[in-house]
């Protein structure tokens, strides 16, 4: 009963992937359809699905790959646009979850061993379509896409741009 689409995910799956009621459901499709396309099961992980904001911007590494991840959902679409009509429905649609599978492969491609599990980036993108906690934000610098606290006081700044630490006793 597949809808043309990856093997592995039925028709009503993908739009299921976003519907944060049903997280182990959304992580036992992920499973399948990775083993369907020909990968390994990923380790199965117990206990409650990831819902800390700060997660993402906890340290310099979860900065930028929650960056590179938010990058690519805008990229692929998967992360509408505040303007598109689409935007005001549900974010959970077969077509979106096909796109999120397709943008965590390849956020997983890009990193050796990456921080994130499916679980943080369907957080992630629910997080940022609600725009509440987080928001997709622009490096105050050069304007580089960044995952922002919604209630920072500062102006971000990327990694790039952050000027480096300065060692007690050095000059300013």
């Amino acid at each position: 009963m597949g809808s043309g689409g990856p093997p592995g995910i039925d028709r009503a799956a993908p739009g299921e992937l976003l519907n944060t009621l049903q997280s182990e459901q959304n992580t036992k499709r992920y499973r399948n359809y990775i083993f369907d396309v020909g990968g390994t099961r990923p380790v199965r992980h117990r206990g409650k699905s990831p819902q800390q904001p700060a997660f993402f911007t906890r340290s310099t590494r979860a900065r930028q790959e929650s960056a590179v991840l938010a990058s690519i959902f805008c990229l692929t679409g998967t992360l509408p646009r505040p303007a598109a009509p689409e935007a005001a429905r549900s974010l959970a649609t077969p077509a979106r979850g096909e796109l999120l599978c397709q943008a965590y492969e390849s956020y997983r491609s890009e990193f050796s061993s990456p921080q994130f599990s499916f679980e943080h980036a369907v957080f992630l993108l629910a997080a940022l379509w609600r725009a509440d906690e987080l928001i997709l934000g622009a490096c105050r610098d050069c304007s580089a896409v960044l995952v922002a606290d919604r209630w920072s006081l500062r102006a971000p700044r990327c990694l790039v741009c952050v000027p480096p630490a300065r060692l007690p006793g050095s000059p300013p």
